[in-house]
């Protein structure tokens, strides 16, 4: 399993595809598959029976995941894409953006 730069809760741009520019906030990262969820990019139809938990059925709009080649990450300061690295700051290890010099 390869170690990510990205993680659940960073906002990143679309780099690549279809939502090529949008922007959105991490909801999960699937690390097994070198994927991530992003808020409110690459929106899927899905089509759902009808359930107990949904009555009615039908189409439901949700994200789905986007490979993690294809994000990057947006410094909060200057609101550009950024490249991360890690430091040691007392005994912990923090990441900062490249661009900024600040801690993510």
């Amino acid at each position: 399993m390869t170690k990510l730069k990205i993680k659940s809760g960073d906002t990143v741009r679309v780099m690549a595809g279809d939502h090529k520019g949008t922007e959105g906030k991490v909801l999960r990262v699937l690390r097994e598959k070198n994927k991530a969820i992003v808020e409110g990019t690459n929106m899927v139809s899905k089509h759902t029976k009808p359930s107990a938990k949904n009555p009615q059925g039908g189409i439901v709009k949700k994200e789905a995941p986007i490979h993690i080649s294809n994000l990057a990450l947006v410094d909060l300061k200057t609101k550009e894409t950024t490249k991360t690295g890690v430091r040691k700051e007392g005994d912990k290890n923090v990441r900062f953006s490249k661009k900024s010099n600040q801690v993510l």
